[in-house]
């Protein structure tokens, strides 16, 4: 065991503090990390405040974490000591399943081992995530960030990214392509970045009006306000895609009759019932497809960031001291920050 420093929420009401705990000895395949830089994601709000209600106190948060390599066990082969390297959403999965020997651990038929708040599936003690000093993960979990990248930049396109890549490039997003992007936060302006990358037409669903230059700014080549009905109506059966990063509760069906017939609607975001109702005619009249996506495999993880390192693609930051993370939360749930905060993971030395 090693001593580990980080943040921690307690209950539900505590917020986040300063936490010692133990990190597990590294294993023959697993590679030690000093972590840099630590995404923070909505997800992380919503563990911390239990709001699904699954959390196990005391949590910490953090699963887009961006560091380098102090230590390497026995068998691993595709890191060194000095390599900046990033762990997503996951730190472990069954390894042998259909969709593991896929290269698509995120559906591990056993269920993936999520960076935080889960159990090591070898000695079932707690993950604890990326609001610390270091980590302790399998090589097969973690992703070489390019030299190319700004690491401070890279550490959200460990799950704002890879979720909004993961379906486009799944459902072969190219040139020529109509693809509408529901919602303009972290999600949203990344999927606006890599439609476009991809060589599609998009557009940017919002319901401000504040938001259409900032749209414009992130590259989108239309905005439609979603509360105008006659903008709605002259969007009716234009898109190819949707792709929707809303994360609360919604009416889809505007959206759904935007779509051309075969036209398809990726969910990323929304976790809960869908309310209201879906119209089902809205699908089997134009023969759509609703459908949802959750971040992507480790091959693919990886693809991404040599992606963005091809493409000059980074995510929108804002730089945070740990020390200031639960006003950052409150910022966060009103939806003031553009479009990421990122902690520089040196300021916990502070503490």
């Amino acid at each position: 065991m090693s001593n580990a420093k980080g943040y921690a929420a307690h209950s539900n009401t505590s917020g986040l503090a300063p936490f010692s705990f133990d990190r597990r000895e590294p294993r023959p395949d697993d590679v030690s990390i000093e972590i840099d830089y630590c995404g923070v994601c909505h997800t992380d709000i919503h563990f911390v405040q239990n709001d699904w209600g699954v959390t196990n106190y005391p949590v910490v948060p953090g699963h887009e974490i961006i560091g380098r390599v102090t230590a390497v066990g026995s068998d691993v082969t595709g890191f060194k000591v000095g390599d900046v390297v990033g762990v997503g959403c996951m730190v472990d999965s069954c390894r042998s399943c259909s969709a593991c020997e896929a290269g698509l651990e995120q559906y591990c038929l056993e269920g993936m081992t999520s960076t935080y708040n889960d159990e090591d599936r070898h000695d079932h003690s707690v993950t604890y995530g990326g609001y610390s000093d270091k980590v302790v993960v399998s090589e097969r979990f973690v992703v070489k960030v390019p030299e190319k990248l700004d690491p401070s930049s890279a550490a959200p396109i460990l799950c704002a990214g890879i979720t909004t890549y993961s379906p486009l490039r799944h459902y072969g997003v190219k040139a020529g392509h109509k693809v509408g992007v529901i919602g303009m936060g972290g999600l949203g302006h990344m999927g606006v970045k890599f439609a476009k990358a991809l060589g599609a037409e998009v557009t940017i669903f919002t319901r401000s009006e504040s938001k259409v230059a900032e749209a414009k700014k992130q590259g989108a080549d239309h905005v439609v306000i979603s509360t105008d009905e006659e903008q709605m109506a002259a969007a009716a059966e234009h898109y190819d895609f949707m792709l929707d990063t809303v994360p609360v509760q919604h009416d889809l069906n505007p959206y759904l009759n935007c779509l051309k017939f075969d036209g398809i609607h990726i969910i990323v975001g929304l976790l809960e019932p869908v309310d209201p109702a879906l119209e089902a005619g809205n699908l089997v009249f134009k023969r759509r497809v609703l459908a949802g996506s959750l971040i992507g495999g480790m091959p693919e993880t990886q693809e991404v960031l040599d992606f963005c390192a091809e493409h000059d693609i980074t995510c929108d930051v804002e730089m945070l001291d740990i020390q200031n993370i639960n006003g950052a939360y409150e910022r966060m749930k009103k939806g003031d920050v553009k479009y990421r905060f990122v902690i520089d993971m040196q300021s916990l030395k502070a503490n």
